[in-house]
């Protein structure tokens, strides 16, 4: 698969830390960001690269030259005129003839790409993006899919917003269709997002959710942050080429008040300290990761719809206080049957209720994690049993408990 770079911005926002290098150049750890992920791709299989490159590009061209010196195989596009962040695409759409990798060249990051190209392939996709929770829901571009991770909005800053959202944001990283550049846009500047990207929310857009690393560095505030996470190791960890670890969370009664089952998305509402917990695991190598029970849909009385929203609310109280979640799991099953208006094909013995481990196992497939090194809160006998029987360890907590001292317990204080 190709992976085209686009390294033709200015950067203006950062030019005060550097102003005669262009952006992708910038050094982390005393190698340039662009040539961190020129090499993350090759070590992983990707050796053909096309380079878009404009302002200060003959930096970009010298360095790497056609990328015989780091094993791979570098063309450039050079834009004399500016062509907005996709005008290139189109431009050198007789190259692009098969799926290809597209990339910021001002993003750091360690994935696994192939798990990454996978997702595309098996969704049969025109386009997949690589999303990502982040602490700042509130004021970032919203990706908001369906039940089969099909891109149905997507909303930018300046959009109006539902009440409650999930917390998914474009992380820079693209797989797209050649089928995508035969459409015709007359514009000078071509727009990706707004122009090509956003036009196709409920045809086949994928949205690949994943926990690995990917930031950009477009401030002096952000340069900092990655290179402090690359120095400390926080950026190759994350990747899920490697095993990961988690704390695992309950829903009801560990984050969020206990009302019973939980019905009605008014009575969701944050326990005292929860969010603060959440963002202490999310600052931590652990990923954070809610396993619940949710018997109210077999038994008819919350429409998946109806969860899903409730979920919405969830990360979007969590997100207000810069806290957010890698993963939910959630169990639809209950084994009994006799309720007025249950769902007989729910009403089954299933693998993932709790004290079941399936959905453990489920989330150690989905993010490569090594459940021996894992931990379980949770507020019942049922949580501690499932994680017990999952390989984890486990904290039981008081039903609407303190889950920050759970939390410091593993992490420390």
């Amino acid at each position: 698969m190709k992976c085209v770079i686009m390294a033709g911005g200015k950067g203006t926002r950062i030019s005060s830390l550097v102003s005669d290098i262009p952006k992708p150049m910038i050094p982390i750890d005393g190698t340039p960001l662009l040539e961190r992920e020129i090499l993350s791709l090759r070590d992983q299989g990707i050796t053909d690269f096309i380079i878009t490159v404009s302002h200060l590009s003959e930096t970009i061209m010298d360095h790497f030259g056609n990328g015989h010196d780091l094993g791979v195989k570098i063309s450039y596009f050079e834009e004399k005129t500016p062509l907005g962040n996709a005008g290139a695409l189109f431009q050198m759409k007789d190259q692009l003839t098969e799926d290809f990798l597209l990339i910021n060249g001002d993003v750091l990051f360690d994935i696994d790409v192939n798990r990454f190209i996978r997702f595309h392939q098996e969704k049969n996709a025109l386009v997949s993006l690589f999303t990502h929770p982040n602490d700042h829901p509130y004021d970032s571009g919203l990706i908001i899919t369906d039940e089969d991770d099909r891109v149905i909005a997507w909303l930018a800053k300046e959009d109006e917003r539902p009440l409650y959202y999930q917390n998914k944001v474009n992380a820079g990283l693209h797989i797209l269709s050649p089928e995508v550049l035969k459409k015709e846009i007359r514009k000078e500047k071509i727009d990706l997002d707004r122009d090509v990207l956003k036009p196709l929310c409920g045809d086949r857009m994928y949205a690949y959710s994943s926990s690995e690393y990917v930031k950009d560095m477009g401030t002096p505030e952000r340069y900092e942050m990655v290179c402090r996470d690359y120095l400390n190791g926080k950026v190759s960890a994350r990747s899920l080429r490697n095993k990961q670890k988690a704390i695992f969370l309950d829903r009801d009664g560990t984050i969020n008040h206990f009302v019973g089952f939980l019905r009605n998305i008014d009575e969701m509402e944050l326990n005292p300290h929860s969010a603060e917990a959440i963002r202490k695991i999310n600052a931590s190598g652990y990923l954070c990761i809610v396993i619940t029970n949710q018997p109210v849909i077999a038994r008819g009385e919350v429409t998946f719809e109806e969860l899903r929203n409730i979920h919405n609310k969830l990360e979007t109280l969590l997100g207000n206080e810069g806290a957010y979640l890698d993963g939910l799991y959630f169990c639809p099953h209950h084994p009994d049957q006799g309720y007025e208006g249950e769902i007989k094909e729910l009403k089954i013995d299933c693998d993932c209720r709790k004290p079941k481990p399936g959905m453990f196992f489920k989330a150690r497939d989905a993010y490569n994690i090594d459940l021996s090194a894992s931990y379980m809160i949770g507020d019942s006998d049922n949580d501690v049993l499932a994680g017990s029987n999952a390989g984890c360890k486990c904290i039981k907590i008081e039903r609407d408990g303190n889950l920050l001292s759970a939390v410091n317990e593993i992490i420390g204080d």
